[in-house]
C-alpha cells in the first residue's frame, strides 16, 4: 500500500507476466486452430475437386485421327459436362459421346445436325435442311466423295461426324446419337501446350 495525494491508502497493483507454460499452451492452442482451419480448407478443396471432376469437367485423350486436323492423336482435352445440362448440343459443337453400339467406349466428334434436321451428303458435300454446311476446316485431302441420305434426325438425337471425313467412323455408319449419350462439350485442348486452344 502507498499513500495517495489526499493522505489515503491506495492498493498497489502488480502485473505478472504469464509463465513459460502458459505462453506455450496459448501458442499450441493457436497452432491447433490454424491446423484445423488448414485441414478444413484442404478437405473442402478435395470435395470440390471431386465434384467438379465427377459432375462438371472430365479430362480426355484423343485416340486416332478421325478429328484431324482439328484434333490430333494423343491430344489432351477438357470436356465440359455441365454444358448440356441446361441447354442442348448445337451444330458445330465438338462433343465427347458414348459409342452407341458399345457405350463402354467414347468418341470425340462434331455435331452436324440437331433433332428435327434433315441431312444429306452429295459427293462428300454435307447439306443440312438443304443448306451446305460450312466445312472449310476440312482440308481437300480429308474429304470423301460419298453420298448419304437424305436422313431425318429424330427427336432427342444428333448426327455427328469426324472432321477427317474419309477416315472417320460416325453417324454415317452407326446412326444418330441419343442426347443421353453425349457426355459433354470439348472446351479446351491443353496438351500439347504449344497447340493449346479453347473451342
Amino acid at each position: 500500500m502507498e499513500p495517495d495525494a489526499g493522505g489515503g491508502v491506495v492498493p498497489l497493483r502488480l502485473d505478472v507476466e504469464d509463465g513459460p507454460a502458459d505462453a506455450l499452451a496459448r501458442r499450441l492452442h493457436i497452432w491447433k486452430e490454424e491446423l484445423l482451419a488448414w485441414f478444413k480448407t484442404l478437405f473442402s478443396a478435395a470435395v470440390y475437386a471431386t465434384l467438379i471432376v465427377t459432375f462438371g469437367f472430365q479430362v480426355a485423350r484423343v485416340e486416332g485421327q478421325s478429328m484431324a486436323p482439328t484434333l490430333a492423336d494423343q491430344d489432351r482435352l477438357i470436356v465440359n459436362k455441365f454444358a448440356y445440362r441446361m441447354g442442348a448440343p448445337r451444330r458445330g459443337d465438338i462433343v465427347m459421346l458414348y459409342y452407341p453400339i458399345n457405350p463402354d467406349k467414347s468418341f470425340v466428334k462434331r455435331v452436324i445436325a440437331e433433332e428435327g434436321d434433315e441431312v444429306r451428303i452429295v459427293d462428300g458435300r454435307v447439306y443440312v435442311n438443304d443448306v451446305p454446311v460450312r466445312d472449310d476446316f476440312v482440308p481437300p485431302e480429308y474429304r470423301d466423295h460419298d453420298d448419304f441420305g437424305p436422313k431425318h434426325i429424330q427427336e432427342g438425337y444428333y448426327f455427328v461426324m469426324g472432321d477427317h471425313r474419309n477416315n472417320s467412323s460416325d453417324s454415317r455408319h452407326w446412326g444418330e446419337v441419343p442426347k443421353k449419350y453425349i457426355i459433354g462439350r470439348v472446351q479446351l485442348r491443353w496438351w500439347p501446350i504449344p497447340n493449346a486452344r479453347v473451342f
